[in-house]
């Protein structure tokens, strides 16, 4: 082996080593990918697209925009004296992360899908807000323009219906800022 192969392999086993440089390389990865649909939002009329999930028994539609990631659930600490839709903390990638069961806030007691894979849909970071929801199913992206309007709701071809969720109306109401009981 030439020693410049060398020099690389062991460049990149250190940068594997290095969880500050991981994290460096995923935050500037994010800001490109948030660029990108930024860009995709505001050309030619055409929109980013809307992240399609379940929550309980209710497919949400959120703005890509809002979401800062997708992940797969945490280990969660409960904290003591919280509303029953609080279901704890999560440390993701070094940040503490509040995990809400959306669907027990707004009064739905079903419970998730045997065959559903749970995921953690965390707040975009420009929301200022470090939040999660707890998704039963991530369907993946949805272009609301090609749905039919149905009162507040969407239909999309195969019939499903399909609620608009703002993370961003979320965060700022008063009832989701207080999990304290």
């Amino acid at each position: 082996m030439s020693s410049a192969a060398a020099d690389a392999g062991e460049n990149e086993e250190a940068g594997r080593r290095d969880p500050a440089a991981r994290r460096t390389r995923l935050r500037l990865y994010q800001e490109q990918l948030l660029e990108k649909m930024q860009a995709a939002k505001t050309g030619a009329g055409a929109g980013a697209g809307q992240l399609g999930l379940a929550i309980g028994a209710t497919r949400y539609l959120v703005d890509l925009l809002e979401v800062g990631e997708i992940v797969a659930p945490a280990p969660l600490t409960a904290v003591p004296l919280t509303q029953p839709w609080y279901l704890g903390l999560a440390n993701v990638r070094g940040s503490l992360l509040g995990v809400i069961d959306l669907a027990r806030y707004l009064g739905e007691e079903a419970p998730l899908e045997a065959a559903a894979t749970p995921r953690m849909v965390v707040f975009a970071p420009h929301l200022g807000f470090n939040c999660a929801l707890l998704a039963s199913s991530v369907y993946g992206l949805r272009q609301a323009a090609a749905m039919e309007r149905v009162g507040d709701a969407l239909r999309d071809a195969d019939g499903n219906t399909w609620t608009p969720l703002s993370l961003a109306a979320l965060v700022r109401e008063e009832r989701f800022l207080q999990v304290a009981r």
